[in-house]
């Protein structure tokens, strides 16, 4: 099993997902878009796609001018009938390779705070892993409409389109659930001074809200990778 993995910003790693993919013994073919290494035009040479986050929003195509050409890959990947995972920004590429509208600049959210799942959320392979409703990791300020033949499958209170499939196993996911309390631990370091100018709350009680939420959100997060890695 070959994965594709597309990174668009430093010290944004697998996460979860990468702990899912290790388990079935998955070959990882990592791809730093963000330093501008190059990556397929198609989908023939591996099994599934993951694309991740970035401080980017979908549309930056005047600084990161692989953006359209990723979009068009995880439509490529996904018409051909393989499985596709967008990540945070990655979900707006997914999104924005399939037709639908990236809004930019809404309300953010950041930190550990609640997702729950839709009635087709229910009953849909990957979102049917977690409770009805569990804390997860978010970093994000912009959204998208859904693309057309999507099925929303998790809202937030800030964010209507937090995750949502096409087809079989094309997903797009805004929340961060790869980010367990490690990779969470990780960014407080690596992006202290961006957190603490835009979230100085968030960094005076990060101890708090890890024990309130960070054990459950890693085992939301680890579930609904597995549960992912199992469509491919």
């Amino acid at each position: 099993m070959r994965i594709l993995v597309i990174q668009n910003y430093q010290d944004t790693g697998l996460g979860q997902v990468g702990r899912a993919l290790t388990e079935v013994g998955a070959s990882i073919d990592l791809r730093q878009a963000y330093l501008g290494e190059a990556f397929p035009a198609d989908a023939s040479g591996h099994d599934a796609l993951v694309v991740l986050g970035g401080d980017q929003n979908a549309l930056a195509d005047d600084t990161h001018p692989y953006l359209p050409a990723l979009a068009r890959l995880a439509k490529d990947f996904g018409d051909t009938g393989k499985a596709v995972l967008g990540i945070c920004l990655g979900s707006q590429l997914v999104a924005r390779g399939y037709g639908a509208d990236n809004i930019l600049g809404c309300t953010p959210e950041f930190g550990w705070h609640e997702v729950a799942r839709t009635d087709a959320g229910d009953t849909d392979p990957v979102l049917s892993s977690v409770s009805e409703r569990f804390p997860i990791f978010h970093w994000h300020s912009d959204t998208f409409t859904l693309p057309e033949g999507a099925v929303r499958l998790a809202s937030s209170d800030v964010t209507a389109n937090q995750a949502f499939r096409i087809g079989r196993a094309i997903y797009g996911i805004q929340f961060h659930f790869e980010a367990d309390t490690t990779l969470v631990e990780e960014w407080r370091h690596a992006f202290h001074d961006q957190i603490a100018s835009n979230y100085p709350e968030w960094l005076d009680n990060y101890d708090a809200y890890v024990a309130r939420d960070g054990e459950v959100a890693d085992a939301a997060g680890l579930a609904l990778a597995r549960a992912w890695v199992a469509l491919i």
